[in-house]
């Protein structure tokens, strides 16, 4: 055998083993540090669900001239319903139910505060309006002039604070002004609420 046959052989079977023991390594490196990024990936995800969901329904009582009840059900879904004419009664079942993709839950994190539109942190939960947790219980609805109102009609503001359950440091907010019912979202960190 030449010492140019014995080049041209290829890779022991050390060498191809130490290879893809650093491959492995790398990619397990890789995946930690992205942790953090998936989980503020999946938090803004849950944000612009909720935000989408509240400006469809705000949309909606516009457009076809009627109200818009929104109800946050459980830990982690919106339901719609809209308001059956002529008795101006909630109709029975939701037109549309929403459960947050991504594990999100509506709660507030250890140590957050309240958003820029300072419209109240719940005590429990992660829905305020109207300075009610859980909000009022005569009902939220989005009125066909675009208002949010509770169910007596008087416009109110409030937060929609979402986190999730494993107590990451991301969590998101939306916030809804009564009286354009004009829907805001917020991304938080332990730094701070930015849009």
């Amino acid at each position: 055998m030449t010492p140019s046959d014995k080049r041209n052989r290829g890779f022991t079977l050390i060498e191809t083993l130490v290879v893809i023991l650093m491959s492995m390594t790398l990619m397990a490196i890789s995946i930690f540090q992205l942790q953090p990024s998936m989980q503020l990936f999946r938090s803004r995800a849950a944000t612009d669900q909720v935000k989408s969901t509240l400006r469809q329904a705000r949309e909606l009582a516009i457009s076809e001239r009627r109200s818009v009840v929104v109800q946050f059900v459980g830990s982690n879904t919106i339901q719609l319903f809209q308001i059956v004419e002529p008795a101006n009664t909630i109709a029975s079942t939701p037109f549309l139910t929403v459960p947050l993709e991504s594990g999100a839950q509506f709660r507030t994190l250890s140590g957050e505060t309240d958003t820029p539109d300072s419209f109240g942190i719940p005590s429990t939960g992660g829905v305020e309006f109207g300075g009610i947790a859980g909000g009022p219980t005569t009902g939220m609805q989005f009125q066909s002039d675009g208002t949010f109102t509770d169910g007596s009609g008087n416009p109110i503001n409030g937060t929609v604070f979402l986190g999730s359950p494993n107590g990451n440091s991301t969590a998101g907010a939306v916030t809804v002004l009564g009286n354009t019912g004009r829907v805001r979202r917020y991304y938080y960190s332990r730094s701070g609420w930015s849009k």
